[in-house]
């Protein structure tokens, strides 16, 4: 096709409800579609143009006069045999002439933005679904693969299908679960649990230097899936390269939710945050900390935050860093989102039955975000071909799920629907209307460059609506590639700004690509601003705070 899933953003938001309808409906996507055909037989010039130029390019295939061939790095089609075989090559040059031609007329039918949306994810992963590839009859590697092992790499492929539909999320497996050890391979950096509550555990780091900045740093993850994201294996962990410059550092580990924490919404993470905060504050002796927080947790920070402002407290927070955090709901300047009422609706209805929302819907949405990385790829391999899946660490993370209280999801569901979150006082927390223009801290914001779920765009809007001095910063690669960014990584860049007062695209075209990570920029932000360097802690914890168990602690364990 000409236009990629790769190319779509699945916001936050339809994340979310999508986990509780269900991934078929991006197959189906219900009235959208009726509205596709409605419009389509309105466009017969259209469809008549298009279907005679792919019945003319058909004819080219056969007769082996086509141009047509898989784009440049399309690992689908990478073996040999696909160009060489000349039933095989046609058989793909088909493929991608038909699946050109859905594609724009999709693209060429007036639409309303959201339909048109929902038809280009739609249209995009049936599509992918039907790439000759996937049939493991026409396949080249899965014949070489039966040739190879006598037979057995079916048998394998069989097992490893049936275990993987047995239990949600019915996917193909992205990792081997026996590949790492969380507190060994993964969450390894050294530290303590220092505060308990029934919501999360506070995690201090020993440090590694001599000397720290006088000011903490509180790291806020995600309530999607555990903290431990920001602290994958050594070398690749934000939190260690963090600590290892000097930089006091705490993070929240949120527990695993059930269904007898079905009321945890809003109100009570802002609470935990501000909880957790204070804790901070007091175990390292100064009257401000700043926080820093990725994705939903960035969110719930800036909501936790607007209300200490709204209070008269926002002096005791020395900056705020929000990490692919996408708070403006808004597409191409169309205010909203991709929800309508009636999905928003059945969606918290299944929530509110069950009192969570299950990571495992979640993964498995997140899945058909990018189905031909995270579906198809590891259907060749794992079925097909009979193999294991490779070690990966950030892909074991994403199939460590967790719930979603049914309270914090309604919660955000209502306030996607009508862009609640950048209207000042639309959205209650704590009893306080949230503007978060009052936050007039200095922020760091980081968008990715491909990220699906938080697209860059509606990050660096985002970063309007804050009151502050705000540094925007845009990182190579996707949702989470873009935090797992080491600055050993010769492929990464980066572009930095302190004046976000332009259009996004103006931004992004005016502001210079810095080569390699962005972890040393935001290391030396925050130096800035966390005051003289005392020496480090030689214990931690406090009197009131001791270390109840080392890290990673006993939450980011619960299933």
């Amino acid at each position: 096709m000409s236009r990629d899933a790769d190319d779509f953003a699945l916001p936050l938001d339809q994340l979310l409800t999508g986990a509780a309808t269900g991934p078929m409906s991006r197959l189906f996507p219900g009235t959208s579609a009726v509205r596709f055909l409605d419009a389509l037989r309105q466009q017969p010039d259209l469809v008549a143009n298009r279907m005679v130029g792919l019945a003319g390019e058909l004819v080219q295939i056969a007769t082996g006069g086509s141009e047509v061939a898989p784009r440049r790095g399309d690992r689908r089609f990478a073996d040999p045999a696909w160009t060489e075989n000349p039933f095989l090559k046609r058989l793909v040059q088909a493929y991608l002439a038909t699946a050109e031609v859905a594609d724009a007329l999709v693209e060429e039918t007036p639409l309303e933005w959201r339909d048109a949306q929902q038809m280009k994810l739609a249209v995009t992963n049936l599509f992918q679904a039907l790439a000759p590839s996937n049939n493991p009859l026409l396949n080249p590697v899965a014949w070489k693969a039966f040739i190879d092992s006598g037979g057995t790499s079916v048998l394998k492929g069989s097992q490893q299908l049936l275990q993987d539909m047995a239990t949600a999320p019915r996917v193909p497996s992205m990792v081997d679960t026996e590949a790492f050890t969380v507190g060994v391979d993964l969450a390894a950096t050294p530290g303590s649990v220092v505060y308990r509550t029934d919501m999360f555990e506070l995690i201090q780091y020993t440090p590694q230097t001599e000397t720290v900045r006088a000011v903490p740093l509180l790291i806020i993850p995600p309530t999607i899936n555990k903290y431990y994201v920001l602290d994958l294996a050594p070398g690749r962990s934000l939190i260690e390269y963090l600590v290892q410059q000097g930089q006091q550092s705490f993070v929240i580990s949120w527990r695993n939710p059930g269904a007898e924490n079905r009321d945890w919404g809003f109100d009570a993470y802002s609470e935990a945050i501000i909880d957790a905060f204070n804790a901070v504050a007091r175990i390292s002796g100064t009257d401000s900390a700043h926080v820093v927080a990725t994705c939903s947790g960035g969110i719930l920070a800036a909501l936790a935050a607007a209300h200490r402002a709204a209070t008269g407290q926002i002096d005791r927070l020395a900056s705020l860093s929000l990490l692919v955090t996408m708070i403006d709901q808004s597409s191409g300047g169309v205010t909203g989102s991709l929800l309508d009422e009636n999905t928003a609706r059945i969606a918290i209805e299944k929530s509110q039955r069950t009192g969570y929302l299950d990571g495992r819907d979640l993964a498995e949405v997140f899945a058909w975000l990018r189905p031909n990385d995270l579906i198809w790829n590891y259907w060749v391999n794992n079925y097909l071909q009979g193999k294991k899946p490779p070690k990966f660490d950030i892909l074991f993370w994403n199939a460590d799920t967790t719930r979603m209280p049914a309270a914090l999801h309604k919660d955000f569901v209502e306030a996607a629907m009508g862009n609640k979150f950048a209207s000042p006082g639309a959205v209650e927390v704590l009893g306080t209307p949230i503007d978060l223009g009052a936050l007039t801290v200095d922020s760091y914001v980081v968008a990715g460059s491909a990220d699906h779920i938080c697209p860059w765009a509606n990050c660096y809007r985002s970063s309007q609506l804050l009151g502050g001095e705000t540094r925007f910063v845009l990182s190579t690669n996707g949702h989470i590639a873009a935090l797992v960014n080491t600055p050993d990584n010769p492929k990464s860049s980066y572009q930095a700004g302190d004046d976000n007062s332009h259009d996004a695209d103006v931004w992004r075209e005016t502001t210079p690509i810095v080569k390699g990570s962005w972890w040393p920029d935001y290391a030396e932000w925050l130096a800035r601003r966390s005051g003289d360097t005392v020496p480090a802690p030689t214990t931690l914890g406090s009197p009131d705070f001791p270390p109840l168990q080392a890290a990673p602690g006993s939450y980011v364990l619960a299933k």
